[in-house]
């Protein structure tokens, strides 16, 4: 097989494990903690790996992973959710008094329901998060 190849079957590997794992009905403590076990499994078979190259390749995307999935447990994602939530909320409620200053009754009626259906939209995001 090229290197190449191998470089990418192993980091095809690492990363739906890892996946995998994070995406687990487990607690995110437990899920974490399954997460760095799989990457330290990962460490030790690549330090068996002879090619140079490879390993540098696979080393490289492991600490990119292991990097990207921090980024990515439930907490900082509903997180970051709650935050985009809030300011599309707040970004809606600009615009409606923007309209309403600007005594523009047409535009009014569109951007209160706006308003109100990206409150329930994004309040259903977050539910849909908390309950994974």
């Amino acid at each position: 097989m090229k290197k190449k190849t191998i470089a990418t079957l192993v980091a095809g590997t690492a990363i739906g494990a890892g996946l995998g794992v994070l995406f687990a009905p487990k607690s995110g403590k437990e899920t974490r903690q399954d997460l760095k076990n799989k990457i330290a499994e990962l460490k030790e078979k690549l330090e068996n790996v002879k090619v140079k190259d490879v390993k540098k390749y696979v080393s490289e995307k492991i600490e990119k992973l292991e990097n990207d999935l921090k980024a990515l447990d439930k907490e900082t994602v509903l997180k970051a959710a709650k935050n985009k939530a809030k300011k599309i909320e707040a970004d809606c409620k600009k615009l409606a008094r923007y309209v309403k200053d600007k005594s523009e009754p047409i535009l009014e009626e569109a951007v209160n329901a706006l308003r109100e259906k990206a409150i329930e939209v994004t309040k259903q995001a977050i539910e849909k998060l908390e309950n994974k």
